[in-house]
């Protein structure tokens, strides 16, 4: 019985190598160590590595004796890769960043994290922090981008209806001229269209269904959308993150950012030490300061760009104090966030609106 036991663990073992190796792919960095190496942090993030490495740099000069390996994904495939390697129970990363703080949190509710409490945890704000597992680490607004060459001041959307409003009056100007996340391929896309069902479902169907009539161009992640608006191949993109906006303004003048004014959600981007992380002491370290006033410092000067207890940035328009006003509608992460993660809901949400997105445009 004991020999047929092993020889099925072996098995399964073997089967689930191949998926493992595929999983980890990814573009994949090593930062050396700035003095001698004693410690090693194995990151695997689906944030930018832009974004990412004047955070990477600073820790390191608080500890020359870290090496950093960094792996690059979209948030699907961390996902996958993470729930494969906790099914294993095999050694990937020591921590997880990702936008998609749902499947974050669904990773924490299938016991696929550890716990961590330190003096930087206890001070996250309670709708960024479950169960001291799943910890938010920025505070970025979602919100409207355009391209100041073919958008007039006088049709730059200051709400969800005003962009519902402009896009139904002027269908002709903008069809193909909007964009926005594929949420069948993108986990934070899903999650902000989830989320945006969720404060004004009447709305935002009026909205979901004007923006399929006018030929929404749909990509996969934040970068891709702005990268049409940078080349002039669209004049407007919905549900960015303000984070990359404002990356991508700084970089293209023509680039205007709007946060909306009757509501803007708020994402805190997650992080998770993963159960079965090899080197759990250095995530954590990496962790503390990322939650730290020094590692907000540098998100929000080089990084992330938007704090809740800081201004907005130059050249924003929107609301001096977001949670103040009570535009800003935080995505709290917590188990309410399991809803968005149940499979059967999942697919039927995406499967609505890719439909809506097909219909529209086969009816014409």
């Amino acid at each position: 019985m004991m020999r047929r036991t092993l020889i099925f663990a072996f098995a399964a073992a073997t089967l689930l190598l191949p998926m493992l190796a595929n999983a980890l792919e990814g573009d994949h960095r090593i930062f050396p160590a700035k003095g001698s190496e004693t410690g090693r942090l194995l990151i695997h993030g689906a944030t930018d590595l832009d974004a990412m490495q004047p955070l990477i740099a600073d820790f390191q000069d608080r500890n020359p004796d870290i090496a950093v390996e960094y792996t690059d994904m979209v948030t699907n495939d961390l996902f996958r890769q993470a729930q494969q390697i906790c099914a294993a129970k095999a050694e990937g990363a020591d921590i997880l960043l990702s936008s998609s703080v749902d499947q974050l949190v669904r990773l924490a509710n299938d016991g696929c994290a550890q716990p961590h409490r330190s003096a930087e945890t206890m001070a996250v704000p309670d709708w960024a922090n479950w169960r001291d597992e799943v910890f938010g680490f920025t505070f970025e607004p979602v919100v409207f981008v355009y391209d100041r060459r073919t958008v007039p001041a006088e049709d730059v959307p200051r709400s969800h209806e005003a962009l519902s409003n402009l896009l139904r009056s002027k269908a002709e100007a903008y069809r193909g001229r909007v964009g926005t996340y594929d949420i069948a391929a993108s986990g934070v896309g899903y999650l902000l269209a989830f989320n945006d069902s969720r404060q004004a479902p009447t709305a935002n169907g009026r909205l979901l269904e004007t923006l399929s009539r006018t030929d929404t161009v749909i990509r996969c992640c934040n970068n891709e959308v702005l990268g049409e608006l940078a080349a002039g191949r669209i004049s407007l993109a919905y549900n960015v993150l303000g984070s990359y906006a404002y990356a991508a303004a700084r970089a293209n003048a023509a680039l205007g950012i709007v946060l909306p004014r009757d509501y803007t959600l708020i994402l805190s981007r997650g992080a998770l030490i993963p159960s079965h992380a090899p080197h759990p002491d250095v995530g954590k370290r990496f962790l503390n300061y990322l939650l730290s006033a020094r590692g907000r410092g540098v998100a929000r000067e080089k990084s992330f760009f938007f704090a809740e207890d800081a201004p907005l940035p130059d050249g924003v328009d929107g609301p001096p104090d977001l949670m103040q006003s009570g535009i800003g509608r935080p995505i709290r992460i917590g188990p309410a966030l399991l809803a968005a993660q149940d499979e059967v809901q999942r697919r039927t949400f995406i499967a609505d609106w890719m439909e809506l997105i097909r219909k529209s445009r086969t009816d014409r």
